[in-house]
């Protein structure tokens, strides 16, 4: 009965959705796309007014308590990380796809324990197998791991590790302690310079390059696994999504550049394999098994509505 309350309502979410409008000019909306991944945050009724909070009290908030980042801060932070994802890789061109991942998204933040966070989702244009997190919201995921996922449940179990990432403040964590490596100490020498705004800006910028190449703490990693799984099966999915996608993981080649920089940035896959099967046990069964559709089946649906 609870499984099929829990389908019902997703197919209701999805079946109230506006249909997919296939723009003549797809540069206008992935432009728009891009505007909203970048753009500074808008106040709210629930929370101070975030307006953009300047680099020089971002920089100095990672020299103090998790606690003190406020959202309004934690999302400003993000939203500069995200500039570091997008100068890396662009978007896909493929606008149906990218507001297919949105909407996906954002139905399985609507879950989580942060919901009102202004999520925003998007695809780069990668053949690499990557998906990425910035703290206040931005989830990224590249079109080669798209294109590898067999079905939809696959695509919502990796959404839900990236998304719990973010609720649980992980990146924060990892900008925190990698600027009390040193860097930090460099990055407040700067306000001696007479650009010191400009100099903690790209500083702040390198301290997010240093967290997506080296990648997250491992107990990190286990953590966003467990509430994945947790997560993507009270959105109404088929929680053994994401231990597929770490199966298929766990068979690629390490000097595939295709899978480099995700089996490097992530513990060993069978450990984590290890790790969920000692977490979820057989409490999760009763709610695997429901057929889901592939991306290219889901895409196709929302372009016939």
């Amino acid at each position: 009965m609870k499984r099929t309350f829990i389908t019902l309502c997703v197919a209701a979410c999805f079946a109230t959705l506006p249909p997919l409008v296939f723009a003549q000019d797809a540069g206008k909306v992935l432009g728009g796309l891009l505007q909203n991944l970048l753009k500074p945050p808008q106040a709210s009724n629930n929370s101070a007014p975030a307006a953009a909070t300047s680099t020089n009290d971002l920089v100095g908030l990672l020299s103090q308590s998790m606690e003190q980042i406020d959202e309004p801060k934690e999302i400003e932070m993000g939203r500069q990380l995200a500039a570091v994802l997008l100068g890396a890789k662009p978007l896909h061109k493929d606008v149906a796809l990218q507001r297919y991942v949105n909407r996906l998204g954002r139905w399985i933040s609507l879950q989580s324990e942060r919901p009102n966070l202004p999520w925003t989702f998007a695809v780069l244009d990668d053949a690499g197998y990557n998906a990425f997190a910035a703290p206040g919201g931005y989830v990224f995921v590249t079109k080669g791991l798209v294109d590898s996922v067999a079905d939809e449940s696959e695509l919502a179990g990796i959404l839900a590790h990236e998304i719990h990432h973010v609720v649980a403040k992980h990146h924060l964590a990892a900008l925190r302690k990698s600027a009390q490596t040193g860097l930090l100490t460099r990055v407040l020498a700067t306000q001696l310079s007479g650009n010191a705004q400009g100099a903690m800006s790209e500083q702040l910028l390198a301290l997010g390059r240093e967290v997506y190449s080296k990648g997250l703490d491992q107990g990190d990693e286990f953590d966003a696994d467990r509430n994945g799984v947790a997560l993507a099966a009270r959105a109404g999915f088929d929680p053994y999504g994401l231990v597929a996608v770490l199966q298929q993981l766990r068979t690629a080649r390490p000097d595939n550049p295709v899978f480099t920089l995700a089996l490097r940035t992530h513990p060993a896959t069978q450990v984590r394999l290890d790790q969920l099967e000692a977490a979820m046990g057989q409490r999760l069964d009763a709610l695997s098994g429901k057929a889901s559709p592939s991306v290219p089946q889901r895409l196709a649906r929302a372009g016939n509505r």
